[in-house]
C-alpha cells in the first residue's frame, strides 16, 4: 500500500506535551499503512528522544530521525520532507494535535479538489487562530478570493510533488517568519488550494509555562528583515498594482498595525515599543506605497497614519483609549422552539463598564486620515462607527471549553440607535438559532461543556467576549432539550453567570430529582410523569428498573412526547416481573447512543394485587446516580472507523 500522507513533526524538548501529539497521531482514523509520521528529533535534551524511539519500535508507522541542534524549526522539516514518502506532506509542532480524522479528511478534500495545498480549520487553546477563513469549506481558493493570508502557520497538507516541482523548503537557522515564507509561495504557486471547514483539524495549544516559540518576544531589527523576505516572495509573483497591495496589506495589519495598538502595545515596555515603531516605519517607508495602508480597517488606518509620521506619544495614547473600550452581551430570553434553542442578546461596546456613546450623525473615516491629536482621531473613529452601523454583527459561537473547538451558530440581527446625551449608544439585538442536530459544523456537538462567545463588529472594532454575566449565577437557563440524540443543558456558570451548553454530561442540574412519587400517574400499567425537557417530538426512551438487593437490572421501552411545560414519559411497566418493593428507577433519555447514560428518578416501582404503586425511595436508601452501561470494546468505534470497513470490504469484494 502507497503511503498517502508523511507527517512530519520537528521536535525540541517538548516534554510531556508530546504525549498529545504522539497519541492524535496514533488515533488517526486513516490505516496505518497508509501514513507516516516523522519525527525529527532537533538536538532535545529532555527525555524525548528515548521516548520517540520508544513509541517508534513499537509502531512500524512511526519512525524518528536523530540530529544536532539546529536552532529553528527549518531545518528539521526539510529533513522530514526528504525523508517521506507520502503523497502529501503535514507538518504538525510537538506541543500541539491533530483531530482523530484530520489526514484523513484532509487527503480526499485535497484529492478531490486537486489541491497542491490543504488547508484544516483550526481550534486555539489559549492561542489566535484564523475565523473567518473557516466560516465555510473553500473547495478551490486563492489570496484573491479567500482569506488565506490569515494563516500563514506551517500546519498544512502539501502535495510532495508540488514541492519538489517548485523546489519548496523553510528556510534554515536560527530565523523568525520562516513559515510565513514557506507559505506565502505554496499559495502564489499552487494550482488549487482548499480549504476544509467543516472538521477541526489542528488543535493550536499554548503550553501552560507559555514556552512556545510564537510567545517570546522578538528582537524588532531581526524579525523585520525576516519579514521583508516574505515581501521579496510576494514580489516574485506578483506584479505592483491592487493585487500586491491586498497581500502586503495582511502584514501591515497583523504583524505591524496591531503590534501599535490597544492591549498589545501598552504590555510592552517603552523603550521597545519605540524600537518596534522604529523597524515598523522603515519597512512602511521601503516596501509599501499609500495603497496598503488605504484599503486597512478606519481604525488602523489612523494607527498607520499616526505610525508613518512617527507620532509615539499620539499611538499610546490611543492604544490606551481603544483598550478602555470592551465589548459587552447580555443574554435575554432562552427558549426551545421546535427542537431548536434560541438565544435572544443584546450587545454593544462600553467604556469603563457604560455604555460607549457614538456621534449621532456618522461620516466615514477618510482613506489617508490626518488626526491632529487624539480627541480627533477617536473623533474620525467613532463617526465612523455610527456611518457603518447597519452592517455590524454579533456573532453567535459556541467554544468547546477542554479543546476550544469553535463554531458559528446562525444569527439575526436588528439594529437600534439609542439617543444618550448628545450622541447614540451603538445596540445591536440578536436572536441565535443553536440547532443540536448541525451545531457542530454539520454535525451534532461533542459530549462536553460548549462555552458561548459573542464576536462584536461596530465600525472597524472586532472584539470577542462570553455572553454574560447574568445575575443567576450556576443556575440553569431553561429546561434541557432532548435532540438529536442528545441532552443539552443551557446554563449559567458559576460563579461568572456565564452562558453555557452542556452536552451529556449533567445529571443532578438536569431536575430529575425533584420528582415527587404524586407527580407520577398510573394508569393500568402504564406508568408516566412530566419531565423537566423539551422535546420537539416524541421520541423513545428506555426505563430501567434495578433491583436493590440483587442488582437484577429490568428495561422498559418508553417514549417522551411534548407538553407545553415538558416532556410527558410514559412506559408500560411488566406489573408480572416486579417481587417487591425494592425496584428503583432510572431513564435513559438518548438509548440510541454509543454508551447509553442513565439518570436517577428518586422514586421505587413495585406492584401487587392492588396494581403498580410509585413510592419514594427512603432517605437512607437514595439511589445513586446509575453509572453508563459498560461499553463493548467494538461498541465504541474510532471516528472515521465505518468508512474504513467499508473500504476494506470493497477492496476485498473486488480482488
Amino acid at each position: 500500500m502507497s503511503v498517502k500522507v508523511s507527517v512530519v513533526v520537528p521536535v525540541y524538548n517538548p516534554g510531556p506535551y508530546i504525549e498529545d501529539c504522539i497519541s492524535s497521531l496514533l488515533r488517526q482514523s486513516l490505516p496505518n499503512d497508509e501514513y507516516e509520521a516523522i519525527f525529527v528529533n532537533d538536538g532535545s535534551t529532555d527525555g524525548t528522544p528515548a521516548r520517540l524511539d520508544e513509541v517508534a519500535a513499537e509502531h512500524p508507522h512511526i519512525r524518528v530521525i536523530h540530529q544536532e541542534a539546529s536552532g529553528w524549526s527549518g531545518k528539521p522539516r526539510n529533513v522530514g520532507i526528504a525523508a517521506s514518502r507520502g503523497e502529501f506532506v503535514m507538518f504538525v509542532d510537538n506541543d500541539d494535535y491533530l483531530g482523530d480524522e484530520a489526514l484523513e479528511r484532509m487527503y480526499d478534500y485535497g484529492v478531490a479538489n486537486g489541491a497542491d495545498v490543504i488547508v484544516g480549520k483550526m481550534a486555539g487553546k489559549g492561542r489566535g487562530v484564523p475565523v473567518e477563513l473557516f466560516r465555510q469549506n473553500h473547495p478551490r481558493a486563492s489570496v484573491e478570493t479567500v482569506p488565506l493570508m490569515d494563516s500563514l502557520t506551517p500546519h498544512k497538507m502539501l502535495r510532495r510533488s508540488f514541492l519538489d516541482r517548485i523546489d519548496l523548503r523553510f528556510p534554515e537557522g536560527r530565523r523568525r517568519l520562516e513559515d510565513h515564507v514557506f507559505v506565502t509561495e505554496a499559495y502564489l504557486a499552487a494550482d488549487n488550494v482548499a480549504v476544509l471547514s467543516d472538521y477541526v483539524c489542528y488543535y493550536h495549544i499554548k503550553r501552560d509555562d507559555a514556552s512556545n516559540a510564537g510567545f517570546q518576544r522578538f528582537d524588532p531589527v531581526g524579525y523585520f528583515k525576516n519579514l521583508r523576505e516574505a515581501l521579496d516572495v510576494v514580489e516574485k509573483y506578483t506584479e505592483p498594482g491592487p493585487a500586491r497591495d491586498r497581500i502586503y496589506r495582511r502584514w501591515l495589519r497583523v504583524e505591524m498595525m496591531e503590534r501599535l495598538g490597544g492591549g498589545r502595545l501598552l504590555k510592552a515596555p517603552d523603550d521597545y515599543r519605540r524600537e518596534l515603531l522604529r523597524e515598523i516605519r522603515g519597512v512602511m517607508t521601503e516596501r509599501f506605497g499609500p495603497g496598503v495602508a488605504a484599503g486597512l480597517a478606519p481604525r488602523l488606518r489612523v494607527v498607520a497614519a499616526l505610525a508613518a509620521a512617527d507620532r509615539y506619544d499620539d499611538l499610546v495614547d490611543l492604544a490606551k483609549w481603544e483598550a478602555s473600550l470592551k465589548p459587552q452581551a447580555v443574554p435575554g430570553e432562552i427558549e426551545w422552539r421546535d427542537g431548536k434553542l434560541l438565544v435572544h442578546y443584546q450587545a454593544e461596546f462600553v467604556i469603563d463598564g457604560k455604555p460607549a456613546i457614538f456621534p449621532a450623525k456618522g461620516a466615514p473615516c477618510p482613506k489617508h486620515p490626518e488626526p491632529k491629536n487624539l480627541a480627533e482621531a477617536t473623533s474620525m473613529l467613532t463617526a465612523d462607527a455610527t456611518h457603518l452601523f447597519k452592517k455590524a454583527t454579533a456573532d453567535f459561537v459556541v467554544r468547546e471549553r477542554a479543546s476550544a473547538a469553535s463554531h458559528f451558530q446562525p444569527v439575526e440581527i436588528t439594529h437600534e440607535t439609542v439617543a444618550d446625551g448628545d450622541g447614540v449608544r451603538l445596540v445591536l439585538h440578536a436572536t441565535a438559532t443553536v440547532d443540536p442536530a448541525t451545531a457542530g459544523g454539520g454535525v451534532p456537538l461533542s459530549d462536553g461543556l460548549w462555552d458561548t462567545y459573542v464576536r462584536v463588529v461596530i465600525g472597524s472594532w472586532n472584539k470577542e467576549c462570553r455572553l454574560g454575566p447574568v445575575p443567576q449565577h450556576g443556575e440553569n437557563a431553561g429546561h434541557a432539550g432532548v435532540v438529536a440524540g442528545q441532552v443539552m443543558l443551557p446554563y449559567y456558570t458559576e460563579p461568572h453567570g456565564n452562558f453555557s451548553l452542556d452536552v451529556d454530561k449533567a445529571s443532578k442540574r438536569l431536575g430529575l430529582g425533584d420528582l415527587k412519587p404524586g407527580d407520577f400517574t398510573v394508569t393500568g400499567s402504564r406508568v408516566g410523569v412530566l419531565l423537566p425537557f423539551h422535546v420537539a417530538a416524541a421520541t423513545d426512551v428506555l426505563l430501567r428498573l434495578t433491583h436493590k438487593s440483587s442488582g437484577t437490572t429490568l428495561d422498559v421501552p418508553g417514549t417522551v412526547s411534548p407538553e407545553s411545560s415538558g416532556a410527558r414519559l410514559a412506559a408500560e411497566v411488566p406489573a408480572a416481573d416486579l417481587k417487591d418493593l425494592a425496584w428503583t428507577a432510572s431513564v435513559c433519555l438518548t438509548p440510541v447512543a454509543t454508551g447509553q447514560r442513565f439518570l436517577a428518578l428518586p422514586v421505587r416501582v413495585s406492584a401487587d394485587a392492588g396494581g403498580i404503586r410509585v413510592a419514594s425511595v427512603p432517605k437512607s436508601a437514595k439511589p445513586a446516580e446509575p453509572k453508563p452501561a459498560p461499553k463493548p470494546v467494538a461498541a465504541k468505534p474510532k471516528p472515521g472507523l465505518a468508512r474504513r470497513v467499508a473500504r476494506k470490504l470493497k477492496r476485498a469484494l473486488n480482488k
